[in-house]
């Protein structure tokens, strides 16, 4: 297989390329607000979710210009999530992969628009999609779901309402992790298979649910012992704002454990797939070296 730094970086490239000819077609009145849309998309970041995508969709024979859009909605859905996330009525962070906040630059009020755009643009996007046919009107439902008050914003509420709750709990901590974080990944695994009628589907599923949890936990384990310079946001602000984290409630030696564990079931899940899953394998590894 090709070596996975050059994978990754074809996967990505592909999409900047389909994002940015997006970009130049999204204009709008008053020019701050266009400003505010595109500045944080700009901002660049991994990618994660477009690449799993893009590589899912080519395991599964999916060809790219049929995820092309989804990827872009989902990523707009993303960005959107993180410009929110940032505010100071939430996380409260200044900096976002390095550069200001888009509330640090337009204002709060400006950062609440820009989001709200990104996601209504999404909507738009993913309804353009649904004239296609009916898998992609099963595709476009399976994201909105996910992203809504089912799936990411159920897991931010939920963050929120348990900050500086004197006890922990798994329950409520996995609640969190699986809406937070995984439900958005598993929409970038799942649309591909939902595009080829549904091969993989409970697999994939799962697959996605297992890597957000790794990911998240592997967040909340740099949260402590991570840097500004390597992750280009605030750290140390969990433990400052009483967050539920894998780390309050595991530890940090055990948290490290239950990362290993997550990264083997998703390589175990991985390897009843026909076809060559090297990348998506060396990806899942790469995502448990960011604490090593």
């Amino acid at each position: 297989m090709t070596d996975y730094n050059e994978s990754y970086s074809q996967y990505k490239e592909y999409f900047e390329n389909a994002l940015n000819a997006f970009l130049n077609k999204l204009k709008c009145r008053p020019e701050k607000l266009e400003e505010s849309l595109k500045y944080s998309l700009q901002l660049g970041g991994k990618r994660l979710r477009p690449v799993l995508m893009l590589a899912v969709g080519e395991l599964l024979g999916v060809e790219r210009e049929k995820l092309t859009n989804f990827a872009v909605a989902l990523e707009l859905i993303h960005t959107y999530s993180l410009i929110h996330d940032d505010l100071p009525e939430m996380d409260n962070d200044d900096f976002r992969r390095g550069k200001p906040s888009n509330h640090k630059v337009f204002g709060t009020g400006h950062a609440v628009l820009a989001g709200d755009g990104l996601l209504n643009t999404a909507y738009s996007v993913l309804l353009d999609e649904c004239f296609k046919g009916n898998e992609y009107i099963s595709a476009a439902k399976y994201i909105c779901e996910c992203a809504g008050i089912k799936g990411m914003i159920a897991g931010q509420s939920a963050d929120l309402i348990h900050e500086n709750d004197e006890k922990v709990n798994e329950e409520t901590l996995n609640f969190i992790y699986e809406n937070k974080t995984a439900k958005l990944l598993m929409a970038a695994v799942v649309v591909p298979s939902i595009l080829c009628g549904g091969k993989y589907y409970t697999e994939l599923k799962a697959f996605g649910r297992e890597l957000g949890f790794l990911f998240q936990l592997t967040d909340d384990i740099l949260d402590v012992e991570g840097s500004f310079e390597n992750l280009g946001k605030s750290v140390g602000k969990d433990a400052d704002e009483g967050k539920y984290t894998g780390v309050r409630l595991y530890g940090l030696d055990a948290s490290k454990i239950r990362a290993d564990l997550l990264a083997d079931r998703c390589e175990g899940l991985l390897e009843g797939f026909d076809g060559d899953t090297a990348f998506l394998t060396a990806l899942v590894s790469r995502v448990r070296q960011r604490i090593q």
